[in-house]
């Protein structure tokens, strides 16, 4: 209804489309412009955006999964046609492939023969371990450096500090890698190593590949040491790259030397002995 001046102030009858426009035609107003408001924001932020995704593509592109070990074995060649300066690599578990070792050992000296400086860090239990001993003093004696300690984090190697290959443990870790070539990652997987290599051993390979006094003096304080931490003989042996009957063997010896009456009693006597203290650095 509206108040008509022509019809003497009386009230008419208004069409409801027309009284419907004139009521929404302020909404409709404000509504276009905030249409107007978000559409300058978009166009505002736009660069930022574009910025934003190439930046994004880019990360993504330095972060590669490879399938197959063809693939890891043609981009790790790659690699080291590439490398002129350093090569750090580190290798979990216990003795190595032999056919894995003849492989790699070309490429090791043909780096060795440029003057690459190479670091290598393995377990302990490589010590025992004749064909791995037999490629360690090969390598080192072409200039190479190698270490062991008891517990290396997970594969790693690293070349010239700019593309790292690591495994995937999505998958399965014999066929897949990522190869890293984001400086920050590599940055932090190199201090890793570093921090590692500090705490490590070097390998001195006797001309007869006897075992070494440390690998019984360290492998058994590990094991010792996870043991007082809960952990079960197989779990042991997997973070130590030794079998669950070593681990077993080091834990009976211990227990005769100290002269325990069980495994608690063991962990009692070396708490109170404080032998698996770590040993203060003047």
């Amino acid at each position: 209804m509206r108040r008509q001046a022509e019809a003497g102030g009386r009230w008419v009858a208004v069409p409801p489309d027309i009284a419907s426009h004139e009521l929404t035609r302020p909404l409709e107003r404000a509504i276009l412009a905030q249409q107007h408001t978000v559409a300058g924001i978009y166009d505002a932020l736009a660069p930022a955006e574009d910025a934003y995704r190439t930046q994004q593509r880019a990360s993504a592109a330095s972060v590669r999964l490879l399938h197959g070990s063809d693939v890891i074995y043609a981009a790790l060649e790659r690699a080291s046609e590439a490398c002129r300066e350093e090569l750090l690599t580190a290798h979990p578990g216990g003795a190595r492939d032999p056919d894995a070792l003849g492989k790699t050992l070309p490429r090791t000296l043909r780096l060795n023969s440029r003057g690459v400086r190479q670091r290598t860090l393995y377990q302990h239990s490589v010590r025992a371990h004749g064909p791995t001993l037999a490629y360690i003093e090969q390598v080192t004696a072409a200039g190479a450096q190698v270490r062991t300690l008891d517990e290396v984090v997970d594969r790693l190697i690293v070349y010239d500090r700019s593309i790292a290959f690591i495994p995937d443990p999505r998958y399965d870790l014999q066929t897949t890698a990522l190869a890293v070539e984001h400086p920050a990652l590599i940055h932090y997987l190199v201090k890793v190593f570093d921090h590692a290599w500090q705490r490590a051993e070097p390998v001195t390979v006797a001309s007869d590949h006897g075992r070494p006094p440390l690998l019984t003096d360290e492998t058994r304080r590990a094991v010792l040491q996870l043991m007082v931490e809960g952990h079960t003989d197989a779990g042991m042996g997997k973070r130590l790259g030794i079998s669950a009957r070593t681990v077993s063997a080091h834990i009976k010896k211990a227990s005769e030397l100290m002269g325990s009456r069980s495994r608690a009693h063991l962990a009692y006597l070396l708490a109170r002995s404080e032998l698996l203290e770590t040993p203060r650095q003047d």
